[in-house]
C-alpha cells in the first residue's frame, strides 16, 4: 500500500503558508464556538471537518487516511479520555448519593470558618492538584467543579476557577508523565529528564503562587484578595516552594502530592491562629446560606472521617498502582494493543522515520478504572457503615448514578471525541508539527516563543503529554540548531501547554458538564482567555530569562 510521508511546506513549497493553513481548523472552532455561538460538539464536527480539507487538498494525504487518523483520535478520546472523565463524576456522585458529601462540605467549611474564598483555593487548587497527582485527564476539573459548585459559588465562576487553579500542578499531573514523556520522545538520559523537572520546578511556582490570589479575586473581587491576604499567600508560597523542593530535590514524579499536603498543611496550621474577618457578611454579599452552627456541632471525627476516606483510598488505589516498578508493569500487562486498520506502515514523519499508530489500552492501569476500582471500595464501605441509616446506599443508588452521569456528558462526550479525532488529523497529515517548525525557524527569538509551541499543542489535544509527544524532538532539534539549552525548552514546551488546558476544548467540555453550563462553553472560554494569554506571557518571558539573566535555574547536563 502507498505511504504517506509529512512535508511541512506541503502549500505553495512554504513552511510559513502552510502553518498559517494549518490553523484553519482551530479558527474554525473557535469561530463557530464563539462567533457563530455553536454547541461545542457542532464546533468539533465542523472544525474536524476543515481539519480533513486540509489534510486532503493541502497536506495531500490520501483520503482513506485521513477518515482512518479521525477514528484513530476518536476512540482514544473514548478511551481513556471520556471513560476517566465519566468514572471521576460518577465517584464522586456515590459520596453526594451516600450523603457523606455534606460533611465533606462543613469540613471545609469549619476549616475556612465558612469563608467560601479560603475553601475555594483548598478546594480547586490543593486538593485539586492532588487529584492531578494521581489521575489527571480532566478528572480533577470534574470533581472540584462540583465541589466548588456545591458551596454555592455560581456555575460560571465555578468552572472559572477550577480552570485557572488547574494550572501549575498540571506539569507534574499523573506522576509527573508529562515531563517523563518529554525526555522519552526528546532523546534525552534519565539525568537529563530529571533536570527538565528541576526546570520545570523554578517555572510553575511563579504560577502556583498567583492562583490563590485569582481565586479570591474571582469570588469577590480587590476586597476578597484584602480579607484573605494572609490564606492566599501562605497557600500560594508553600505550594511553590515544596514544588520546588520536591522537583530539584526529591522524586520528581511526586512534586504535586507532597507540594499539595503542604500546602493543605500549612493552610490549617494557619486557621489554627488567623481567621478571614467578615465571613458573615460575605455569605450575605454572596447570597449564600448562613452557616449551621448545629450541623457544625454535630460533625463528629468520625463524620469527618468518613468524608474524608473515599479521597483517602484514590490516593492508596492510585499510589499502589504507580508504586515502583513491580507492580505497575505487572498492571501494565492487562491491555489491548493492536496495530491501526488503514494507518499501520503507512505513516511517516518528516524525517522519513515511521509513525507509531498503534492502538493502545490499558484496561487496569488507567486512571477510569482504578477510579472504578475507588468506587466501589468506597461504595461497599459507606453500606457497610450508614451508621444507622443515616447515610444510607445501596447498588441500585450506584448503578442509578452511572447511568445518570453517562446520560448526562453525552454531548461533552462527543465534543471530546470530536477533538480527538481533530488533533490526530492534525496531527498525522503534518499540520500541528509545521506549526511548530515555522516558530523553530524564528531565530534567537524562538527561546521566548518555544512556550507557545506547548500552548498550541494543548490546546488542540487537551493533554501536556500528547502536547509534549507532538513537540519534543522539536525543541531539541530547534535548541541543537540555535545553541539552546534542550532540556529549558522541553521544559518551556511543558510549562507553555499547562496555561493552554484551560482554553482547551475538551477541558472547556468538561469543566461545563461538571456545572450543568453544557452548550455554553464559549462563555467559560470567555472567562479564561484572557488569563491563559497572561499566563503564557509570563512563561514566555520567564524561558526567555533563563537563557540569559536567570540562566542559573536552568542548568546544563550533558
Amino acid at each position: 500500500m502507498d505511504q504517506f510521508q509529512v512535508v511541512t511546506d506541503a502549500v505553495g513549497g512554504s513552511v510559513g503558508l502552510s502553518a498559517l493553513v494549518s490553523t484553519l481548523p482551530l479558527l474554525t472552532f473557535f469561530i463557530m464556538l464563539l462567533g457563530v455561538k455553536a454547541r461545542a460538539h457542532t464546533s468539533g464536527a465542523v472544525a474536524l471537518l476543515v481539519a480533513g480539507l486540509v489534510a486532503i487538498f493541502g497536506f495531500n494525504m490520501p483520503t482513506a487516511l485521513a477518515i482512518s487518523s479521525a477514528f484513530r483520535g476518536g476512540l482514544f478520546g473514548l478511551f481513556p479520555i471520556v471513560f476517566v472523565i465519566l468514572t471521576a463524576i460518577w465517584f464522586y456522585q456515590i459520596t453526594v448519593a451516600s450523603g457523606r458529601f455534606e460533611d465533606l462540605r462543613m469540613v471545609f467549611d469549619k476549616m475556612g470558618n465558612g469563608d467560601v474564598r479560603i475553601q475555594a483555593m483548598l478546594i480547586a487548587f490543593c486538593f485539586g492538584g492532588l487529584l492531578e497527582a494521581l489521575a489527571g485527564f480532566g478528572a480533577p476539573v470534574a470533581i472540584t467543579a462540583t465541589m466548588i459548585l456545591a458551596l454555592g459559588i455560581a456555575p460560571l465562576k465555578a468552572a472559572t476557577i477550577v480552570l485557572i487553579a488547574n494550572t501549575a500542578p498540571v506539569a507534574f499531573g499523573a506522576v509527573a508523565i508529562p515531563i517523563t514523556t518529554a525526555g522519552d520522545v526528546g532523546g534525552r538520559t534519565l539525568e537529563q529528564t530529571e533536570n527538565i523537572a528541576a526546570i520545570v520546578g523554578h517555572q510553575t511556582p511563579f504560577l502556583a503562587f498567583f492562583v490563590p490570589f485569582i481565586i479570591a479575586l474571582l469570588i469577590d473581587g480587590w476586597r476578597g484578595v484584602r480579607e484573605t491576604l494572609p490564606a492566599a499567600f501562605v497557600i500560594g508560597l508553600s505550594f511553590g516552594i515544596a514544588q520546588w523542593w520536591t522537583s530539584n530535590h526529591f522524586a520528581y514524579q511526586l512534586t504535586d502530592v507532597i507540594a499539595c499536603i503542604v500546602a493543605l498543611g500549612a493552610a490549617f496550621i494557619l486557621l489554627r491562629f488567623w481567621q478571614p474577618k467578615g465571613v458573615d457578611a460575605l455569605r450575605e454579599r454572596l447570597g449564600l446560606p448562613e452557616l449551621s452552627a448545629e450541623d457544625e456541632k454535630e460533625l463528629t471525627s468520625n463524620r469527618v472521617f468518613m468524608a474524608l476516606l473515599p479521597y483517602a483510598i484514590v490516593v492508596v488505589v492510585f499510589g499502589l498502582a504507580n508504586l515502583g516498578e513491580t507492580i505497575p508493569n505487572w498492571l501494565k500487562q492487562f491491555k489491548i494493543s493492536f496495530p491501526w486498520p488503514g494507518l499501520d506502515g503507512r505513516l511517516l514523519d518528516a524525517a522519513g522515520d515511521p509513525v507509531n499508530s498503534d492502538y493502545s489500552f490499558a484496561y487496569i492501569n488507567n486512571p477510569g478504572s482504578l477510579m472504578v476500582i475507588s468506587a466501589i471500595i468506597v461504595a461497599i464501605i459507606y453500606m457497610a457503615f450508614n451508621e444507622n441509616g443515616r447515610y444510607s446506599l445501596t447498588w441500585g443508588q450506584v448503578g442509578k448514578e452511572f447511568v445518570d452521569t453517562a446520560w448526562k456528558m453525552r454531548w461533552s462526550a462527543l465534543t471530546i471525541v470530536l477533538v480527538l479525532a481533530l488533533a490526530y488529523v492534525m496531527n498525522y497529515s503534518g499540520q500541528t508539527v509545521t506549526i511548530g517548525e515555522f516558530f523553530a525557524n524564528l531565530g534567537p527569538a524562538f527561546a521566548f516563543f518555544a512556550p507557545i509551541l506547548g500552548w498550541v499543542g494543548v490546546a488542540v489535544t487537551g493533554s501536556d503529554t500528547s502536547a509534549n509527544a507532538l513537540f519534543a524532538n522539536l525543541q531539541v532539534t530547534a535548541a541543537n540548531h540555535l545553541g539552546l539549552n534542550p532540556d529549558l525548552m522541553l521544559a518551556a514546551n511543558t510549562t507553555g501547554g499547562v496555561v493552554g488546558k484551560m482554553i482547551s476544548p475538551q477541558s472547556l467540555a468538561i469543566a461545563a458538564t461538571a456545572v450543568s453550563m453544557e452548550g455554553k462553553e464559549s462563555e467559560i472560554f470567555k472567562k479564561v482567555v484572557g488569563w491563559s494569554f497572561l499566563f503564557l506571557l509570563a512563561i514566555c518571558t520567564i524561558v526567555f530569562l533563563q537563557t540569559n539573566v536567570l540562566s542559573f535555574l536552568a542548568p546544563v547536563v550533558n
